[in-house]
């Protein structure tokens, strides 16, 4: 009598674990995990894009690609946050190999990528996780896709003025990724958010 209760227990609970399996937003849930993958690998090769503009003597340059690393690293994070909260598992991540050019060329490169991303790829990311009602997915998927049209912003005009760049300063938003440049000697917005809730890269 004992083992059969014990069967039955252990019977249910893993249908149980089944049926709440199939009820997760999968879509979402794979659409999270490929941004969190894709912005982990990104502030990655921003870093290693800065430390080449850096030894080109682009300091200007080498200080956008940090500000740009570090709001990938905050999508990343809100990702990795919204897969756990609706119930999935997030991927276990290893960098992809990177080719690292002219900064001339990897300013190219990455214009090429912010417009597919916030184009494309986290428009269409976005109506899923609207159909699937997966509210923090919506948020963080958001969150991408607006800051991801100020980085291609940033880097087009970068790559525009290469050489003669401007000395500026950034803020990055410490919940939404969001990148302003500002003059060294400004101050961050605070219109939408709090200053504190900023990092400035000086």
């Amino acid at each position: 009598m004992k083992k059969t209760f014990i069967y039955l227990f252990f019977l249910m609970f893993f249908i149980s674990l089944q049926v709440l399996a199939e009820n997760l937003p999968q879509k979402t849930i794979l659409n999270l995990n490929k941004a969190f993958r894709g912005e982990t690998n990104a502030a990655h090769r921003y870093e290693l894009y800065a430390q080449k503009a850096d030894k080109e003597g682009y300091y200007q340059v080498g200080k956008l690609f940090r500000a740009i690393s570090m709001a990938e690293s905050i999508h990343r994070n809100n990702h990795r946050a919204a897969i756990l909260n609706i119930g999935g598992k997030p991927d276990v991540i290893e960098y992809d190999k990177v080719t690292v050019a002219s900064t001339k060329e990897n300013l190219k490169y990455q214009i090429q990528g912010e417009n597919y991303e916030n184009k494309k790829m986290y428009p269409s990311f976005i109506k899923q996780a609207k159909i699937d009602k997966a509210n923090q997915a919506v948020t963080s998927f958001t969150y991408a896709r607006d800051t991801e049209i100020q980085h291609a912003k940033l880097v087009k005009e970068a790559l525009a003025n290469l050489g003669k760049n401007k000395t500026m300063s950034y803020c990055v938003n410490r919940i939404s990724g969001a990148t302003t440049e500002i003059i060294p000697s400004g101050k961050c917005p605070s219109k939408t958010y709090p200053v504190e809730q900023y990092i400035k890269i000086k």
